[in-house]
Protein backbone atom coordinates (compact mmCIF):
# COMPACT_ATOMS: atom_id res chain seq x y z
CA UNK A 1 0.00 0.00 0.00
CA UNK A 2 1.34 3.38 -0.95
CA UNK A 3 1.42 6.02 1.78
CA UNK A 4 2.40 9.60 1.10
CA UNK A 5 2.41 12.63 3.35
CA UNK A 6 0.12 15.60 2.93
CA UNK A 7 2.53 18.59 2.89
CA UNK A 8 2.33 20.79 6.03
CA UNK A 9 -0.74 18.91 7.18
CA UNK A 10 -1.41 16.86 10.23
CA UNK A 11 -3.09 13.97 8.42
CA UNK A 12 -1.72 11.13 6.37
CA UNK A 13 -2.99 10.37 2.87
CA UNK A 14 -3.55 6.75 1.94
CA UNK A 15 -4.13 5.01 -1.37
CA UNK A 16 -6.16 1.87 -0.82
CA UNK A 17 -7.77 -0.71 -3.05
CA UNK A 18 -11.59 -0.82 -2.98
CA UNK A 19 -11.45 -4.43 -1.77
CA UNK A 20 -9.99 -3.26 1.56
CA UNK A 21 -12.94 -1.00 2.31
CA UNK A 22 -15.63 -2.13 4.70
CA UNK A 23 -16.77 1.47 5.20
CA UNK A 24 -18.95 2.84 2.39
CA UNK A 25 -18.57 6.49 1.22
CA UNK A 26 -21.63 6.04 -1.00
CA UNK A 27 -23.91 5.35 1.98
CA UNK A 28 -26.11 8.14 3.36
CA UNK A 29 -24.34 10.04 6.14
CA UNK A 30 -25.84 9.15 9.53
CA UNK A 31 -25.73 12.62 11.08
CA UNK A 32 -26.51 14.71 8.01
CA UNK A 33 -24.77 16.68 5.32
CA UNK A 34 -24.08 20.29 4.41
CA UNK A 35 -22.92 22.38 1.44
CA UNK A 36 -20.39 25.08 2.35
CA UNK A 37 -18.52 27.61 0.24
CA UNK A 38 -15.21 29.21 1.21
CA UNK A 39 -15.88 32.11 3.58
CA UNK A 40 -18.90 30.36 5.14
CA UNK A 41 -20.44 31.63 8.37
CA UNK A 42 -20.83 30.77 11.13
CA UNK A 43 -17.35 29.32 11.26
CA UNK A 44 -16.83 26.70 12.59
CA UNK A 45 -19.72 24.60 11.34
CA UNK A 46 -20.31 22.20 14.25
CA UNK A 47 -22.18 18.88 14.34
CA UNK A 48 -23.02 16.82 17.41
CA UNK A 49 -22.78 13.09 16.71
CA UNK A 50 -21.98 9.66 18.09
CA UNK A 51 -18.46 8.51 17.27
CA UNK A 52 -17.44 4.89 16.77
CA UNK A 53 -18.72 1.76 15.09
CA UNK A 54 -17.97 -1.89 14.37
CA UNK A 55 -15.31 -1.48 11.65
CA UNK A 56 -11.57 -1.39 12.33
CA UNK A 57 -10.26 1.73 10.56
CA UNK A 58 -6.80 0.18 10.29
CA UNK A 59 -8.10 -1.98 7.41
CA UNK A 60 -7.83 1.18 5.30
CA UNK A 61 -4.13 1.27 6.12
CA UNK A 62 -1.69 2.84 8.54
CA UNK A 63 -2.02 5.35 10.22
CA UNK A 64 -5.83 4.97 10.29
CA UNK A 65 -6.96 3.93 13.75
CA UNK A 66 -10.03 3.34 15.84
CA UNK A 67 -13.46 1.91 15.31
CA UNK A 68 -15.76 3.53 12.74
CA UNK A 69 -19.21 2.93 11.27
CA UNK A 70 -19.97 1.60 7.78
CA UNK A 71 -21.76 4.77 6.64
CA UNK A 72 -20.09 8.18 6.93
CA UNK A 73 -21.01 10.14 10.04
CA UNK A 74 -21.20 13.40 8.06
CA UNK A 75 -20.86 14.54 4.47
CA UNK A 76 -19.48 17.92 3.41
CA UNK A 77 -19.92 19.31 -0.11
CA UNK A 78 -17.35 22.08 -0.29
CA UNK A 79 -16.62 24.89 -2.76
CA UNK A 80 -13.02 25.87 -2.14
CA UNK A 81 -11.37 29.28 -2.30
CA UNK A 82 -8.02 30.57 -1.07
CA UNK A 83 -8.43 29.42 2.56
CA UNK A 84 -7.30 26.14 4.15
CA UNK A 85 -9.83 23.66 5.46
CA UNK A 86 -9.64 22.05 8.89
CA UNK A 87 -11.79 19.11 9.99
CA UNK A 88 -11.47 18.18 13.66
CA UNK A 89 -13.38 16.41 16.41
CA UNK A 90 -13.69 17.21 20.11
CA UNK A 91 -14.72 14.69 22.75
CA UNK A 92 -14.04 13.73 26.35
CA UNK A 93 -12.94 10.34 24.96
CA UNK A 94 -10.06 9.45 22.61
CA UNK A 95 -11.42 9.88 19.08
CA UNK A 96 -9.99 9.45 15.57
CA UNK A 97 -10.81 10.81 12.12
CA UNK A 98 -11.17 9.17 8.71
CA UNK A 99 -11.94 11.37 5.69
CA UNK A 100 -12.54 10.33 2.09
CA UNK A 101 -11.74 13.41 0.01
CA UNK A 102 -12.93 14.69 -3.38
CA UNK A 103 -9.90 12.97 -4.93
CA UNK A 104 -11.16 9.58 -3.68
CA UNK A 105 -8.21 9.18 -1.33
CA UNK A 106 -8.19 8.56 2.41
CA UNK A 107 -6.92 10.94 5.10
CA UNK A 108 -6.62 9.78 8.71
CA UNK A 109 -5.53 11.18 12.06
CA UNK A 110 -5.57 10.39 15.76
CA UNK A 111 -4.32 13.15 18.12
CA UNK A 112 -3.16 16.15 16.05
CA UNK A 113 -5.56 18.67 17.65
CA UNK A 114 -4.18 18.38 21.15
CA UNK A 115 -4.80 15.77 23.82
CA UNK A 116 -6.89 12.98 22.32
CA UNK A 117 -8.63 15.09 19.66
CA UNK A 118 -7.97 14.37 15.96
CA UNK A 119 -7.64 16.81 13.04
CA UNK A 120 -7.29 16.49 9.27
CA UNK A 121 -5.88 19.59 7.55
CA UNK A 122 -6.14 20.51 3.86
CA UNK A 123 -3.85 23.45 3.11
CA UNK A 124 -5.09 23.62 -0.50
CA UNK A 125 -8.50 21.94 -0.34
CA UNK A 126 -10.32 20.78 -3.45
CA UNK A 127 -13.94 21.47 -4.23
CA UNK A 128 -16.15 18.41 -3.93
CA UNK A 129 -17.41 15.88 -1.42
CA UNK A 130 -15.72 15.04 1.87
CA UNK A 131 -17.13 11.94 3.61
CA UNK A 132 -16.18 11.99 7.29
CA UNK A 133 -16.04 9.31 9.96
CA UNK A 134 -15.33 10.01 13.64
CA UNK A 135 -13.94 6.90 15.29
CA UNK A 136 -13.22 5.78 18.84
CA UNK A 137 -9.65 4.74 19.58
CA UNK A 138 -10.58 2.03 22.08
CA UNK A 139 -13.78 0.82 20.42
CA UNK A 140 -17.40 1.30 21.40
CA UNK A 141 -19.20 4.59 20.93
CA UNK A 142 -19.05 8.04 22.52
CA UNK A 143 -20.51 11.49 22.03
CA UNK A 144 -18.39 13.96 20.04
CA UNK A 145 -18.55 17.27 18.20
CA UNK A 146 -17.32 17.48 14.61
CA UNK A 147 -16.06 20.91 13.57
CA UNK A 148 -15.40 22.22 10.06
CA UNK A 149 -13.49 25.50 9.89
CA UNK A 150 -11.33 27.68 7.65
CA UNK A 151 -10.03 29.87 10.46
CA UNK A 152 -8.00 27.73 12.81
CA UNK A 153 -7.66 24.08 13.55
CA UNK A 154 -5.81 24.43 16.85
CA UNK A 155 -8.47 24.41 19.57
CA UNK A 156 -7.21 21.45 21.55
CA UNK A 157 -6.49 21.06 25.25
CA UNK A 158 -2.91 22.07 25.94
CA UNK A 159 -1.58 24.38 28.67
CA UNK A 160 1.38 26.34 27.27
CA UNK A 161 1.54 29.83 25.83
CA UNK A 162 -0.44 33.04 26.25
CA UNK A 163 -3.31 34.69 24.40
CA UNK A 164 -2.27 37.18 21.72
CA UNK A 165 -4.22 40.45 21.42
CA UNK A 166 -2.50 41.28 18.11
CA UNK A 167 -4.10 38.35 16.26
CA UNK A 168 -7.27 38.70 14.18
CA UNK A 169 -10.34 37.70 16.17
CA UNK A 170 -11.55 34.27 15.05
CA UNK A 171 -15.28 35.03 15.07
CA UNK A 172 -15.18 38.63 13.88
CA UNK A 173 -15.25 42.15 15.22
CA UNK A 174 -17.66 45.06 15.57
CA UNK A 175 -17.68 48.79 16.31
CA UNK A 176 -20.34 49.83 18.81
CA UNK A 177 -21.25 53.22 20.28
CA UNK A 178 -23.10 53.73 23.54
CA UNK A 179 -26.83 53.35 22.93
CA UNK A 180 -26.30 50.74 20.19
CA UNK A 181 -29.17 48.63 18.92
CA UNK A 182 -30.07 45.85 18.93
CA UNK A 183 -29.02 45.34 22.52
CA UNK A 184 -27.72 42.77 23.30
CA UNK A 185 -25.32 42.33 20.41
CA UNK A 186 -25.05 38.53 20.00
CA UNK A 187 -22.29 36.40 18.48
CA UNK A 188 -22.36 32.62 18.00
CA UNK A 189 -18.93 31.02 18.47
CA UNK A 190 -17.01 28.02 19.72
CA UNK A 191 -15.67 28.39 23.25
CA UNK A 192 -12.40 26.84 24.40
CA UNK A 193 -8.90 26.42 23.06
CA UNK A 194 -5.40 25.15 23.63
CA UNK A 195 -4.28 27.57 26.36
CA UNK A 196 -4.86 27.62 30.10
CA UNK A 197 -6.44 30.96 31.05
CA UNK A 198 -4.46 30.81 34.30
CA UNK A 199 -1.41 31.73 32.20
CA UNK A 200 -2.90 35.24 32.09
CA UNK A 201 -3.56 35.43 35.83
CA UNK A 202 -4.24 33.08 38.70
CA UNK A 203 -7.75 34.57 38.84
CA UNK A 204 -8.50 33.45 35.27
CA UNK A 205 -9.97 30.01 34.66
CA UNK A 206 -10.76 27.64 31.81
CA UNK A 207 -9.22 26.81 28.44
CA UNK A 208 -9.03 29.51 25.77
CA UNK A 209 -7.64 29.98 22.25
CA UNK A 210 -4.52 31.90 21.32
CA UNK A 211 -6.37 34.45 19.13
CA UNK A 212 -9.26 36.47 20.55
CA UNK A 213 -12.67 35.00 19.83
CA UNK A 214 -14.18 38.46 19.27
CA UNK A 215 -13.10 42.10 19.24
CA UNK A 216 -15.16 45.19 20.09
CA UNK A 217 -14.20 48.74 19.27
CA UNK A 218 -16.40 50.69 21.68
CA UNK A 219 -17.29 54.38 22.00
CA UNK A 220 -18.35 54.88 25.60
CA UNK A 221 -21.14 57.09 26.94
CA UNK A 222 -22.88 57.24 30.29
CA UNK A 223 -24.05 53.59 30.30
CA UNK A 224 -22.28 50.55 31.77
CA UNK A 225 -21.02 47.74 29.56
CA UNK A 226 -21.44 44.02 30.25
CA UNK A 227 -19.85 41.15 28.33
CA UNK A 228 -21.63 37.84 28.99
CA UNK A 229 -21.80 34.23 27.84
CA UNK A 230 -24.72 31.89 27.28
CA UNK A 231 -24.03 28.18 26.89
CA UNK A 232 -25.17 24.72 27.97
CA UNK A 233 -21.75 24.10 29.47
CA UNK A 234 -19.60 25.91 32.05
CA UNK A 235 -17.93 28.85 30.27
CA UNK A 236 -15.43 31.49 31.37
CA UNK A 237 -14.42 34.92 30.10
CA UNK A 238 -11.07 36.60 29.55
CA UNK A 239 -11.13 40.23 28.36
CA UNK A 240 -8.25 42.54 27.53
CA UNK A 241 -9.58 46.09 27.92
CA UNK A 242 -8.63 49.44 26.36
CA UNK A 243 -6.39 50.06 29.38
CA UNK A 244 -4.34 46.94 28.56
CA UNK A 245 -5.52 45.22 31.73
CA UNK A 246 -6.94 41.68 31.90
CA UNK A 247 -10.43 41.02 33.29
CA UNK A 248 -11.62 37.46 33.99
CA UNK A 249 -14.73 35.75 35.28
CA UNK A 250 -16.27 32.33 35.69
CA UNK A 251 -19.89 32.30 36.93
CA UNK A 252 -21.01 35.91 37.46
CA UNK A 253 -23.46 35.74 34.54
CA UNK A 254 -25.78 33.36 36.39
CA UNK A 255 -25.48 29.58 36.68
CA UNK A 256 -22.37 28.55 34.78
CA UNK A 257 -22.38 31.63 32.52
CA UNK A 258 -19.62 34.22 32.82
CA UNK A 259 -19.85 38.03 32.89
CA UNK A 260 -17.30 40.84 32.89
CA UNK A 261 -18.94 44.12 33.94
CA UNK A 262 -17.62 47.65 33.40
CA UNK A 263 -19.58 50.22 35.44
CA UNK A 264 -17.73 53.07 33.71
CA UNK A 265 -16.33 51.58 30.49
CA UNK A 266 -13.52 53.28 28.61
CA UNK A 267 -13.61 53.87 24.88
CA UNK A 268 -11.30 51.65 22.87
CA UNK A 269 -10.69 48.01 21.96
CA UNK A 270 -11.92 45.05 24.00
CA UNK A 271 -10.42 41.68 22.98
CA UNK A 272 -12.56 38.82 24.24
CA UNK A 273 -11.91 35.12 24.82
CA UNK A 274 -14.68 32.66 25.78
CA UNK A 275 -13.24 29.68 27.61
CA UNK A 276 -14.52 26.30 28.75
CA UNK A 277 -14.08 25.55 32.43
CA UNK A 278 -13.66 21.80 31.92
CA UNK A 279 -11.56 22.02 28.75
CA UNK A 280 -12.50 20.99 25.22
CA UNK A 281 -14.63 23.03 22.85
CA UNK A 282 -18.30 23.85 23.07
CA UNK A 283 -20.79 26.07 21.21
CA UNK A 284 -21.60 29.30 23.05
CA UNK A 285 -23.13 32.73 22.55
CA UNK A 286 -21.34 35.94 23.44
CA UNK A 287 -23.53 38.88 24.44
CA UNK A 288 -22.54 42.55 24.56
CA UNK A 289 -25.05 44.70 26.41
CA UNK A 290 -25.51 48.05 28.15
CA UNK A 291 -28.65 46.74 29.90
CA UNK A 292 -27.26 43.88 32.06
Amino acid sequence: MLIRSLIAATAALLLVAPAAQAQDPSAKATFGDVSLSSGFTPDPHSVSLTAGGSIDASTIGSPCRGSIARAPDFELTYSSGSLPLYIYAVSSSDTTLVVNGPDGQWYCDDDSNGGTNPQVTFNSPRSGTYDIWVGTFSGGTTSATLNITELSGDRGGGDGGSPDTTLTATFGEVSLSSGFTPDPHRVSLTAGGSLSASNVSSSCQGSIATAPDYEITYSAGSLPLAIRTEANTDTTLVVNGPDGQWYCDDDSGGGTNAQVYFAKPASGTYDIWVGTYGGGNQPATLLITEVP
